[in-house]
Parts: structure tokens; C-alpha cells; sequence
């Protein structure tokens, strides 16, 4: 039986985001246009009638807050839903989870590398309006429990498996329903990884910015695997690599690799580095992220994809300097994808750069595919 307790609540600042810059949507079918200013249809949501979270939601006053949109537009907020902040016990671990919503269809919100939780402060409330939303922690991320992997032997435990089992047993132990994954860079693999295991559990999946695993070593060269190796053994085994993580955990450090990353400057604010920063400075942090950044095997997208049940949308930021979206496109092609939508002007992170961009294709997404609410 799962153990669920909730004992800090966060605010979150970020109630309502308008839609208000172009998005240029492209499909199998046509090419890329400017669609312009979006309209989305306003559908109903339903209500899972049979199932009831464990989560809770709190409500709190805040003043108004803004947003600066990539345009330089004000965007108007003023907040009341909060989120709760709970921890569940899986496999005798505590992972942390951020949950809001009491109502419409579940979505879990899956965070990419060196992040967490936190990385989606600005989609968890607008979404809750008419969404139950779930945002978790993976195992050895943010302020869930890091177990050292070497105490695994010689079976990696932080591997696509292990987070896609994660989060599936999430969505039966704590949501107890069927859930959409919207998800973002290595979090897009987990959650494709996720809906190949348990295709019955997942409804639909969203990928922003997924990762490409460029570095893995199917798509390394042949003369430069032995190399590859012999650097992941030079970093893991030995002192170079903690002392390279102690030169990366720092509020400069952190600052200046998501200011590559985000093509929006503006927004890499304090808040946001110190979000990603703190968590990486608990114990056992150093040797998660040593041990992933090792890890060069498992699943591919171009694998997965294919083995989907689900429909699946892919939006990315075209000025991401991480997972080029010239290399990206080609997943578009994929049958289970029924749209490939292109952000402009927005880097690798389009859930935090861009919300007012990211929060609407969200809920339009997941209108198309939720059942309607049934008549008495």
C-alpha cells in the first residue's frame, strides 16, 4: 500500500497565462506555417468519477504578479491556487511530488536532467484550473531520496527503466488513474519509456525539447568508443569527476549553463537557479548526476517512438543549443505523433521560458484526447 504524506505547502505565482505569440505548427500533412495568433477550441473536461488523488490542494493570498513574454508583453496574473507539496514512499524511498487540481484529467509533469519539481512553478496553476496535476521528482533528482549507485553492484539503477517504473507506479499509487505525461528533454524519454512498459496507463504524451542522446554510443563513431569509455571510467572512479561537479554547483556556474540554454535570458532569474542549485547540494547528488552522465546505453527516441499506443505532440524551441531542432524534426515522422509545433524564439526549456506558449498547447492537447463529460 502506498505511504503518501503532505506537509509543505509552496505558492505558486503563476495563476493565469495568456497566449498571446505565434506558434508555427507543422505536421505530416503540411509544412511549417505561421499560424498566428491561436485559437483554441474550449472543450470540456472530464471527470474521473471512479478515482479520487491522494493528493490535496491548499489555497492561498498572494499579490498580483507578471510575466515578461518573449514578445516584452505583461502578462497579468492574479494567483489563488496553491500546491501542495507531499512525499510518497516508493520501494522504501521518499519521493517528493508537487500536486494542485481536484478536478478534469491527470497530468504528471516530468522534469529533464539536473532538474526537478520546481522547474514547471509556471504551468502547475495555470493547468490546475481544469486539470488534477502532478509533478514529481525523479528518484536521484530534486528532493527526492539519491541512493549511491554503487551499492547497486554491477546493475546501474538510474536508467530510463528504473524512472519509467517510477512513474508508473506513481500513477497507480498516488493518482490512481490514467494520466497524460507532458515532459521535457531526458524527462521526454522517461515518459516514452514509460507508455511502452504500461501502454495502459498512459493517455497521451507531450515532449518538449526531448532529448536526443547524442551521446550515446550508438551514435558515437567506432573509433571513438573506446575513448568515450575510458572518459565516463576517468570521471566516475576517480577524484576529477567530483571535483568537476564542485566547479559546476554554483550559482555562477548554474546561471551561466541555463543562460546557454534559454534563449530568453530574462528569465534565468535568482529564483530559478537557486531552484535547480539547492537540490544539487544535498548529499548524493554528486554521484547521480557522475552516474548519468556516464550512461550512454538504453533507449533511443527513434526506438520508442514506434512502439508508442498513444498520441504523442512534440514542440520545441527553435533556438536550442542543445538539441538542435534540424535533428529533431525527423521525429515528427513517426506515426504516433500527431504534430510537430515549433516555438520561436525560445531555447531548451520552453515549460519555464514560455509558458504563455507552453501552458495552451497543453491544454489543447489534452482537450482533443479526454473523454466527455457524461450526461445525467
Amino acid at each position: 500500500m502506498a505511504s503518501i504524506s503532505c506537509s509543505t505547502t509552496t505558492p505558486l505565482p503563476f495563476s493565469k497565462v495568456d497566449f498571446h505569440f505565434p506558434v508555427q505548427r507543422a505536421t505530416k500533412f503540411a509544412p511549417s506555417i505561421d499560424t498566428g495568433k491561436t485559437h483554441f477550441q474550449e472543450l470540456s473536461f472530464s471527470r474521473f468519477s471512479r478515482f479520487r488523488p491522494n493528493g490535496c490542494v491548499v489555497f492561498s493570498r498572494l499579490n498580483d504578479y507578471s510575466v515578461e513574454g518573449s514578445s516584452g508583453d505583461s502578462v497579468k496574473t492574479s494567483p489563488e491556487l496553491g500546491v501542495q507539496s507531499c512525499t510518497w514512499k516508493w520501494r522504501g524511498y521518499s519521493i517528493r511530488y508537487q500536486c494542485a487540481g481536484n478536478d478534469g484529467p491527470a497530468l504528471v509533469l516530468v522534469h529533464g536532467f539536473g532538474a526537478n519539481s520546481d522547474h514547471w512553478r509556471k504551468n502547475i496553476p495555470v493547468l490546475a484550473k481544469s486539470h488534477r496535476v502532478f509533478s514529481i521528482d525523479l528518484i536521484g533528482y530534486g528532493y527526492s531520496d539519491k541512493p549511491n549507485p554503487r551499492d547497486f553492484g554491477a546493475d546501474p539503477f538510474y536508467t530510463f527503466e528504473t524512472w519509467a517504473t517510477q512513474l508508473n507506479n506513481f500513477c497507480v499509487d498516488v493518482i490512481k488513474d490514467e494520466a497524460f505525461f507532458i515532459c521535457n528533454s531526458i524527462g521526454g524519454v522517461v515518459g516514452l519509456q514509460a507508455a511502452v512498459m504500461e501502454p495502459q496507463i498512459c493517455k497521451g504524451i507531450m515532449l518538449l525539447n526531448i532529448s536526443l542522446r547524442m551521446l550515446h554510443i550508438k551514435k558515437q563513431p567506432w573509433y571513438g568508443k573506446s575513448f568515450i569509455r575510458s572518459f565516463q571510467n576517468l570521471l566516475r572512479n576517480t577524484v576529477i569527476g567530483r571535483f568537476f561537479y564542485r566547479r559546476l554547483a554554483t550559482m555562477e556556474s548554474v546561471k551561466n549553463i541555463l543562460s546557454q540554454c534559454y534563449y530568453d535570458t530574462s528569465q534565468v532569474t535568482e529564483e530559478l537557479v537557486q531552484k535547480i542549485l539547492r537540490p544539487g547540494l544535498e548529499p548524493g547528488a554528486v554521484d547521480v548526476f557522475l552516474e548519468f552522465i556516464c550512461y550512454s546505453g538504453g533507449p533511443l527516441p527513434e526506438e520508442l517512438l514506434p512502439q508508442v499506443k498513444c498520441p504523442v505532440v512534440i514542440a520545441w524551441g527553435d533556438k536550442d543549443p542543445w538539441e538542435p531542432i534540424e535533428l529533431g524534426r525527423d521525429y515528427g515522422k513517426f506515426d504516433p505523433v500527431e504534430d510537430f509545433i515549433v516555438l520561436p524564439n525560445v531555447g531548451h526549456c520552453p515549460q519555464d521560458e514560455a509558458p504563455n506558449l507552453v501552458n495552451p498547447l497543453i491544454e489543447s492537447f489534452v482537450a482533443r484526447h479526454s473523454s466527455p463529460k457524461a450526461t445525467v
